[in-house]
């Protein structure tokens, strides 16, 4: 065990103490920092000759970022988190009542119990700089602030807390100061600890003017119920516990002294952290994590190949958005190709979105420049020959793809990676297509690209790791979050999207109202309902997926045959302009023996299908891991966060143990 609080007192009587976890790339608190401080404060309180204590992070990035989530996410009894609260509130009362001043000198992250910590001490300094953020995060993971963060914060800024602490705010130094959360503000080029001295003899002497005004809560159920109503418009009418819970510690602590009201904080976080939306949002930090950077997901030592040119065939709604994703997130030369009345729009719609993210600032290089990049063919040019990386995009139809591979084959160096991104048709069956099949794998996106995060990454039988390697590395040049499978029919998102489609038409077949079953899982978190999703994407997409795996849905052949292949697609589909149902559509539902549903039989149904075409994705080692079943659901198809993922979801309801002995996560 190392030793994470170390301290050293020079002739003046000042004590400067640097913490650092050791072995770990941030300062959070462990086991190990706990007993490090209980030993630091053990000789402060009997020290002589002390006249204050400065606070500062040996790590070159990071303050102190809050509480270790992994122990959090392992507790499983009430008396361990209270365990852990008098750990916390032990140790900053402890520091609280030292006999001198006491200064956090901030730099990189000071978050969760960070902020907490540094709010238990008498003044805080921040250095600016780009990894300097400040703030309560954990409403976002599921959580709230529970080492006194809902009293002290509000005490300190006032009203201005409850926002920053329900939606998770993280400010950066400069934002921190003007709110009075930190008293002192020095340039990213100062000199934090000689700074952080100068502020405690200010202390000592009486002199720093700090900011403590007493603050007027007497508005405060109005504020509270406006702030309930935001966070039940933010989450769809669904009460989370973190937010919730954050808001009522507030609501009801900052009526009362500190110390009652820190009681009132403790009781909420025991009840927060046994919920398992905790326990599913934290399982979402930390999935989201292993795929934030795609070239962590790559061969260790893997060397990507240089790209200096990419191509896109086909310049439809999903070629278009792959052009936009490349120009907007690398300084890559793009070529793209189709029939020639297609370049033309194509390149407008680029444009209109490129300009829109320019509105709202968020792209910083001027449109002409990124378009400027852009060249639109209908003919294989000698630039062909140049492409590092093609990916294809044209019609779901075989026939469509085995030409057009056939043709680009002859035109393409035999080293440049050949992604598809089909949504249907196997990379195994077309990889005969393409010369040098290894060097061919997928690259599925989901629309509208440049909104949606997700990309999976397949692996055919031909595809060499190689391949696979390069492409993650494709994905983190173009910012998206990929997860890696192997071939299969709807490869991971879509092939779990059917057996919710197929259980929401057989509720709705029994004579449960289309607006109920939709209801029933947009209560649940989902961000539309199963029937509104297939009327949006077009009702024709599933059915021929259905039909080619050898589903029988007359529903769906029904509504099809009728014309009705989505509102946005046909202008009839299940719904009216105004949201509701069509009417001329509950003819074509085909008919099974009734039976009502609940909502939540409906909801466990749906997710049991879900699970159980997971369970067997895992079986077939479609992925190698469940964490890409549930990135692809939360960033694929908008699974609640808070659920963690549907195999996740499974773990923390019993549904896993029922259905298979055992949970899905160690």
């Amino acid at each position: 065990m190392g030793k994470v609080f170390n301290m050293v007192v020079d002739k003046s009587g000042i004590g400067v103490i640097t913490f650092d976890v050791v072995g770990e790339a941030m300062n959070t608190w462990t086991e190990d920092a706990f007993i490090g401080f209980d030993r630091v404060m053990q000789e402060l309180e009997i020290a002589k000759g002390i006249r204050g204590i400065i606070f500062i992070s040996g790590k070159p990035e990071n303050f102190l970022a809050g509480a270790n989530l992994k122990l959090i996410s392992q507790i499983e009894s009430a008396e361990e988190v209270r365990r852990t609260l008098d750990l916390f509130h032990g140790s900053f009362a402890r520091l609280i009542a030292l006999k001198f001043p006491s200064v956090a000198a901030i730099h990189g992250h000071c978050l969760g119990g960070g902020l907490e910590f540094s709010l238990a001490c008498t003044a805080r300094i921040a250095k600016e700089g780009k990894n300097t953020l400040i703030g309560q995060p954990e409403c976002n993971v599921g959580l709230f602030p529970g080492g006194g963060g809902t009293q002290r914060l509000p005490r300190l800024i006032g009203y201005g807390a409850f926002e920053l602490i329900l939606k998770g705010t993280m400010l950066p130094a400069a934002k921190a100061y003007e709110m009075g959360i930190v008293d002192r503000l020095i340039p990213a080029e100062g000199d934090l600890l000689a700074s952080a001295r100068a502020l405690l003899e200010e202390v000592i002497a009486g002199t720093a003017n700090l900011k403590r005004p007493v603050q007027d809560f007497s508005q405060i159920d109005a504020i509270a119920e406006m702030a309930k109503a935001g966070i039940l418009k933010a989450t769809k009418g669904r009460e989370i516990p973190g937010p919730m819970l954050a808001l009522k510690s507030m609501h009801e602590g900052l009526k009362l002294p500190l110390e009652q009201g820190l009681e009132v904080e403790k009781a909420n976080f025991v009840e927060v952290v046994l919920s398992k939306e905790a326990k599913g949002s934290i399982n979402t930090f930390f999935i989201k994590g292993m795929t934030d950077k795609p070239k962590a997901m790559m061969t260790k030592g893997f060397v990507p190949k240089p790209l200096g040119k990419a191509a896109v065939l086909g310049f439809g709604t999903m070629g278009r958005g792959i052009v936009i994703e490349i120009l907007r997130n690398t300084k890559l030369p793009v070529l793209v190709k189709d029939i020639p009345e297609a370049l033309e729009p194509g390149k407008a719609f680029v444009r209109k979105i490129l300009d829109g993210m320019a509105e709202k600032k968020r792209i910083k290089e001027p449109v002409d420049e990124i378009m400027a990049r852009l060249t639109a063919v209908s003919e294989y040019t000698a630039a062909f020959g140049e492409a590092d990386i093609v990916i294809e995009a044209v019609f779901e139809e075989i026939g469509v793809k085995k030409q057009v591979y056939g043709e680009l084959s002859r035109v393409v160096r035999e080293d440049c990676i050949v992604a598809s991104n089909t949504s249907s048709i196997p990379i195994t069956s077309m990889a005969p297509f393409v010369v040098k099949p290894e060097r061919f794998g997928g690259l599925h996106f989901f629309s509208p690209v440049w909104l949606m995060q997700l990309v999976e990454v397949i692996r055919g039988e031909k595809t060499a790791q190689e391949t696979i390697d390069n492409l993650l590395n494709f994905t983190g040049l173009i910012r998206k979050r990929p997860i890696v499978c192997r071939d299969n029919a709807g490869f991971v998102v879509n092939a779990m999207l059917f057996p919710n489609l197929v259980n929401a038409l057989k509720y709705i077949e029994e004579g449960n109202p289309i607006e109920k079953v939709d209801r029933a899982m947009t209560r649940f978190g989902m961000p539309v309902g199963p029937i509104r999703l297939t009327d949006e994407v077009g009702i024709d997409i599933p059915y021929k997926v259905f039909v080619g795996m050898g589903i029988k849905q007359d529903t769906l052949k029904n509504v099809v045959e009728a014309g009705r292949l989505g509102l946005k697609k046909s202008g009839k589909g299940f719904f009216l302009k105004d949201g509701s149902v069509d009417p001329d559509v509950l003819p074509l539902i085909a008919k099974r023996p009734p039976h009502e549903a609940s909502e939540e039989e409906i909801q466990m149904g749906i997710l049991t299908a879900m699970v159980r075409m997971g369970k067997d994705i895992l079986d077939r080692k479609i992925v190698d891991d469940v964490r890409m079943i549930d990135v692809g659901m939360i960033w694929g198809l908008g699974f609640p966060p808070d659920k963690g993922g549907p195999m996740k979801w499974a773990d923390l309801t019993g549904l896993s143990q029922k259905l298979y002995g055992k949970n899905f996560y160690g």
